[in-house]
């Protein structure tokens, strides 16, 4: 009967590589990303800073790991994925409605990803591009789908949808950062929350009844 090797030392460098990459996320939260250093993350993680290096190479490295693993728009697509792979071209409205306020209630949520936003928006680096990539991709397979359903009609579905997508984040960090209103709405309270996914769907709404009546007037 063979005998099981001694697998201690794996075991201990995979738990103290978990241990790392979990306290990425633990300073994002705290210390926001400006806070990522090699001492603060092997502090929060209890461990050695020289591991860091050794496990994973760089910091960089180590804070790349940590945020795709999260897969903060896919998690925010919510039931839209579903209907994404379902593949329903014929009802892109209904998917991009879902999209926007899963995004929305998702985005309000989640600090984490706001701080994630917040350091895209305010600091150029190649973790962020990556990620952002990896964004644009999720939103390419989308647009494949309204380009079919949408053929040949003049309405720019992709400048509505950023223009809505960059609201979101902006209404969401204003409220999480200041106690102002903005544009005398408050989407701290439920009914300012209300207003904003009212007038997303209303957005959409008329959107695509453009291109109802663009149709009509062609026949």
């Amino acid at each position: 009967m063979e005998k099981k090797r001694y697998q201690g030392a794996s075991n201990d460098k995979d738990r103290s590589k978990q241990k790392l990459i979990q306290a990425v996320g633990t300073v994002i939260k705290t210390k926001g990303y400006t806070g990522l250093t090699v001492t603060n993350i092997s502090k929060a993680a209890g461990l050695d800073r020289k591991l860091i290096s050794l496990y994973f190479g760089s910091v960089d490295n180590l804070i790349e790991i940590y945020v795709k693993s999260k897969d903060y728009w896919v998690a925010a697509s919510g039931e839209a994925g579903k209907m994404m792979e379902d593949k329903q071209e014929k009802d892109t409205k209904q998917i991009l409605e879902t999209l926007l306020l899963n995004q929305l209630d998702y985005f309000y949520e989640n600090e984490e990803m706001q701080k994630i936003v917040l350091w895209q928006i305010s600091q150029r680096s190649q973790i962020m591009y990556h990620i952002c990539e990896e964004r644009e991709q999720l939103s390419s397979a989308f647009f494949v789908m309204t380009d079919k359903e949408l053929q040949l009609k003049d309405i720019d579905l992709r400048a509505i949808t950023s223009l809505m997508v960059a609201g979101i984040y902006y209404m969401v960090l204003h409220a999480k950062t200041t106690d102002s209103l903005f544009c005398e709405i408050d989407i701290n309270k439920p009914e300012g929350m209300k207003r904003i996914k009212k007038a997303i769907s209303l957005i959409l709404e008329n959107t695509y009844k453009l291109t109802s009546q663009k149709d009509a007037n062609t026949l």
